[in-house]
């Protein structure tokens, strides 16, 4: 089995946010990146099937040569190969495009994709290679096993789970819950090393109009001061006259 695992590289959820430009573009000076979080979920389960079932693992991202150190640590993680598609990341249907045709090219049986990123938090784009390469579709994904052609996914839904079953190629859109927290993977010495002699290929982007542009961002209300209580009546009485909670 051939798997493709699709890699954002985004800002760590500790690092201070701010935007330049009258707030049109985001500031990256100072910013920790890391690799999104649901698809490190995927890579993972990507891991197993290697170890388990002898998978070829393949990362790919699209960004510049900045976001090279984030696929360096997919492949000390245990990826085989990684592709850069050497283009800004500007919206979501680009990304998928650009992911598309790599899948496409590269044969791949399954794609794993995060069920969305934690900077855009778009969630379009494992659904959209999906029907770019013809491929079925699984989202929300918290569960997954292959036999052969067969995959069956257990996928998260409102008010419960639903175990689905299909066949190869598929894409999944993998969220927390593919593999539990404590299976994720830190990179050892070994992989480091190993991850220096892996591949890294950089493979131009195909010619692509964008469909959606950022205009504008806009940073969320500060909190308001907060108010100390010593008991439980005064507590009330703030919650009944002042709130209006009760």
């Amino acid at each position: 089995m051939k798997i493709l695992v699709c890699i954002s590289h985004v800002p760590d959820t500790t690092s201070k946010i701010n935007f330049t430009e009258g707030d049109t573009k985001f500031d990256t000076n100072g910013v920790q990146f890391v690799i999104n979080p649901n698809d490190e979920f995927g890579l993972t389960r990507a891991m197993w099937f290697k170890e388990k079932q002898g998978a070829t693992v393949h990362v790919a991202n699209v960004g510049g040569p900045e976001t090279e150190p984030t696929l360096r640590k997919a492949l000390a993680i245990g990826a085989d190969e990684a592709i850069r598609i050497n283009t800004v990341a500007t919206d979501g249907y680009s990304v998928a495009k650009q992911l598309a045709n790599v899948a496409k090219e590269g044969g791949y049986d399954l794609v794993i994709g995060g069920r969305e990123s934690i900077d855009y938090n778009g969630g379009m784009v494992p659904g959209m290679i999906a029907q770019l390469t013809g491929a079925n579709f699984i989202n929300t994904c918290i569960g997954l096993e292959v036999e052969g052609n067969n995959a069956t996914a257990v996928r998260e839904m409102d008010g419960g789970k639903e175990t689905l079953k299909t066949t190869l190629p598929l894409v999944i859109g993998g969220q927390k819950g593919l593999v539990e927290e404590s299976d994720l993977r830190i990179p050892n010495m070994r992989g480091i090393m190993q991850a220096r002699s892996k591949p890294l290929h950089v493979k131009e982007a195909v010619d692509i109009s964008n469909e959606t542009a950022s205009i504008q961002f806009e940073k969320p209300a500060p909190k308001g001061a907060v108010k100390l209580v010593d008991n439980v009546e005064d507590l009330v009485n703030l919650l009944h006259n002042e709130a209006k909670a009760i």
